[in-house]
């Protein structure tokens, strides 16, 4: 099972959800979706005030599965969440899900990065054998997301569940212990500081 209290990148760091340290700053940042439209495919959320924030985040950072961890950037900003949850230890199986960046997070490196230090947790640290990926079948930029990081897309579960009111068919995605060594690298290359442009462009796609 994951333990690991803090996962650090070059870029940012996995930090063990705490209300305490990171719901102010999560919920300012949150704050600039001023649609809400981030929260769309998630049974949860938007919320009215930071108070309800709060709530929410003591309630997510208590289970072991889901075990919730807060993406900080390099000027010690907490910007999104993410978590690893239905996991599987005697299979090798886990998840990556609860996935929210917040505006200042989408598109960015440390996007990129975080997923790559759950990566690198979870096959090599860990040593599981199937990492997997779920979204809405409607969450076209979560289903783009997966693909840009190497998931492969195995199908689409129908009416698998309900979310705020509505059907949801879930598109489920995984990445291979055997795949994960060429993805790896691929990660370190494109993280490379020399890919980036001084004003942070990339200049290697992924």
């Amino acid at each position: 099972m994951p333990t690991a209290s803090e996962l650090v990148g070059r870029y940012c760091r996995l930090e063990r959800l705490d209300p305490d340290r990171h719901a102010e700053g999560l919920f300012a940042a949150d704050r600039r979706d001023t649609r809400g439209e981030s929260w769309t495919y998630l049974p949860y959320g938007p919320f009215p005030d930071l108070d309800d924030y709060r709530k929410w985040l003591a309630a997510a950072a208590e289970p072991a599965d889901p075990r919730f961890y807060a993406i900080v950037d390099a000027a010690e900003r907490p910007l999104g969440v993410l978590s690893l949850m239905r996991m599987q230890p005697e299979f090798g199986v886990i998840e990556v899900g609860h996935v929210h960046y917040s505006p200042a997070l989408q598109r960015t490196r440390e996007a990129t990065e975080a997923q790559y230090l759950v990566g690198r947790y979870v096959f090599d640290e860990l040593g599981y054998r199937r990492w997997e990926w779920k979204c809405d079948a409607l969450n076209d930029p979560s289903r783009a997301a997966a693909e840009r990081l190497g998931f492969r897309y195995e199908g689409t579960f129908r009416q698998a569940t309900v979310v705020k009111g509505r059907n949801r068919d879930t598109a489920w995605y995984s990445i291979l212990d055997a795949e994960w060594p060429a993805l790896r690298d691929r990660f370190e290359q494109w993280l490379r500081p020399d890919n980036f442009e001084p004003a942070g462009r990339q200049r290697s796609p992924l």
